[in-house]
């Protein structure tokens, strides 16, 4: 072979650009890394207020029926069923670090789109039974005090919540972090496949 033939520069510049597509990649997964242990940290907060709130007004307000204490229980156990689950990605966001290489890198992030995968189903699925049976027992005691057309308003009203939860709300949530976690997975094998045609 012909060592005059060899563009150098044309391979220095290869390097330059993957090194800087790498560095690029490496600076978005350490950011999404952040935001995700942000709003791990924010959802634990809120559903552990929450569920203190709830414990003070059963302490507080001594509720009287057995169905608005079922109620108060399976609300509270929605809540901590869910955050168990949902905490189990701290130690998948913590095995994700900089210095691994790309096939470990790709590796941690399937292995975090699975967990992801299996929260925004299943585990969002029972969440949301046992929040929503637990709303409408906790209310109930309430709704007996009131006349037939406000009780009924009152369940159409959460039962519309709900929904809109369900079907709106949810639905955005879980496309939104599997754009994000996709993207991210697709530059990392674009960059893995640019890398080994070197």
């Amino acid at each position: 072979m012909d060592s005059s033939n060899i563009d150098f520069a044309a391979i220095w510049q290869q390097q330059k650009v993957a090194q800087s597509n790498m560095d690029e990649l490496k600076s978005k997964l350490k950011k999404y890394q952040k935001t995700s242990i942000q709003k791990l940290i924010v959802f634990n907060i809120l559903l552990i207020a929450t569920a203190a709130g709830i414990f003070c007004i059963w302490y507080f307000y001594q509720p009287q029926h057995l169905t608005t204490k079922i109620g108060i229980v399976l609300t509270i156990l929605a809540m901590a069923t869910y955050l168990f689950a949902y905490n189990k990605q701290l130690s998948h966001f913590k095995q994700i670090d900089e210095t691994q290489t790309n096939s470990r890198y790709l590796k941690s992030l399937a292995a975090l789109k699975t967990k992801q995968k299996y929260l925004q189903t299943k585990m969002l699925s029972i969440y949301y039974l046992l929040l929503s049976s637990g709303i409408g027992l906790y209310t109930y005691e309430y709704t007996l005090k009131m006349t037939v057309f406000w009780a009924y308003f009152a369940y159409v009203i959460t039962l519309t919540w709900i929904g809109f939860n369900w079907f709106y709300i949810r639905p955005k949530t879980v496309k939104k972090q599997e754009t994000n976690l996709n993207e991210l997975i697709g530059k990392l094998e674009n960059l893995n496949k640019q890398l080994h045609e070197k």
